[in-house]
């Protein structure tokens, strides 16, 4: 919708990284006792687990991802840039709530 008004780099790994830094938060809110590193690792192993299962193309798993839902959690294709992207999104939430978290301590 605004990708042709953004910078071709931005448009092109925007959605990636924002993708896992929504996980990471979401994964924070359900498991709020949970250290940030671990909640990093768990995103960050899904993540990839989930890029990695796109080298798979089964036709049962093709139908899941025509789906809407589908599409978002599970992606389309492998793409090696995409596991850069989800590692600073995650970084980037990481590192925002280690801010959070020694800001409040102060």
């Amino acid at each position: 919708m605004f990708s042709s008004s953004l910078p071709t780099w931005i448009a092109a790994y925007a959605g990636d990284t924002l993708w896992a830094l929504l996980v990471f938060w979401l994964v924070g809110l359900l498991r709020p006792n949970w250290p940030s590193e671990r909640v990093a690792a768990v995103v960050l192993g899904f993540a990839f687990g989930i890029e990695i299962s796109q080298l798979y193309q089964a036709p049962w798993l093709n139908a899941v991802r025509a789906t809407t839902l589908g599409s978002l959690v599970l992606g389309h294709s492998f793409l090696w840039s995409d596991l850069v992207c989800y590692s600073v999104g995650i970084l980037v939430g990481y590192l925002l709530e280690r801010r959070e978290l020694l800001s409040a301590k102060s």
